[in-house]
């Protein structure tokens, strides 16, 4: 009888064992688990960012956002704050979805060194409104005719003309809203809001110049070319007398 009663605690006690192996063998794989796949919250792009544009700016632009991510999907270097990126510009364009890692970023110096502009020509930069920006599809790389929409001088009358049949993207900056008033025939004012875009075109130095001035002395439109479009420069300007011809 004793010896049975032996064997019965023995079993128990190799039962409470076994249980308590398993619970801190579950806990110990809870753990790893949460280690490896736990989700850390990061900095993440939710729309593209230029190259040359600010984190503030893209703050700003709701470009940016937070994330959960897998803990063994946390790149390195990937910022879970603002903190590390202050006063920061994007080095190369980031596209919806990544993480932002400090490589990626440096200061506006860094930015300009990283532009690619192309041998023997320079950038420069002008703002545009959504409409003259092709609605938001431009983006580096792409390859525009820029028209100018400006006033005769002599008769005062408005035109529309090619001003630069062909020229490349650099940069797409940041967006701010700007304030625009017209006037009906009755006098009355309505104000309204249009996003303006910064946009960085590389053209050598006679074309810049024409671009700097008809920026400022006319408004400048961007119109999206590809392999097929077809521009025809030295054509005559377009104006209220031959609109229809």
């Amino acid at each position: 009888m004793d010896r049975r009663r032996l064997l019965v605690i023995g079993a128990a006690v190799v039962a409470v064992l076994g249980v308590a192996l398993v619970l801190v063998y579950a806990r110990g794989a809870d753990q790893r688990a949460q280690d490896k796949f736990g989700g850390v919250d990061v900095l993440v792009a939710t729309q593209p960012i230029a190259a040359g544009e600010s984190v503030e700016s893209a703050k700003a632009a709701g470009k940016i956002g937070t994330e959960s991510v897998a803990r063994a999907d946390v790149l390195e270097d990937a910022q879970t704050s603002y903190s590390g990126l202050d006063g920061q510009v994007a080095l190369v364009t980031i596209y919806p979805g990544e993480q932002l890692i400090t490589d990626k970023f440096g200061s506006s110096g860094d930015a300009a060194a990283s532009l690619p502009i192309p041998a023997g020509k320079m950038a420069v930069s002008v703002n545009l409104t959504d409409a003259a920006r092709v609605s938001g599809f431009l983006e580096p790389g792409s390859e525009v005719s820029v028209f100018l929409n400006g006033t005769d001088t002599g008769t005062g009358q408005p035109f529309t003309r090619l001003l630069l049949p062909r020229v490349t993207v650099l940069g797409v900056g940041s967006t701010a809203p700007v304030a625009t008033t017209t006037t009906d025939d009755g006098g009355a004012a309505t104000t309204e809001e249009l996003p303006r875009t910064l946009l960085t075109v590389a053209v050598d130095q006679k074309d810049a110049q024409k671009v700097l001035y008809a920026s400022t002395n006319g408004e400048l439109a961007f119109a999206l070319l590809n392999g097929g479009s077809k521009v025809k420069p030295g054509s005559n300007a377009v104006t209220a007398a031959n609109l229809f011809h």
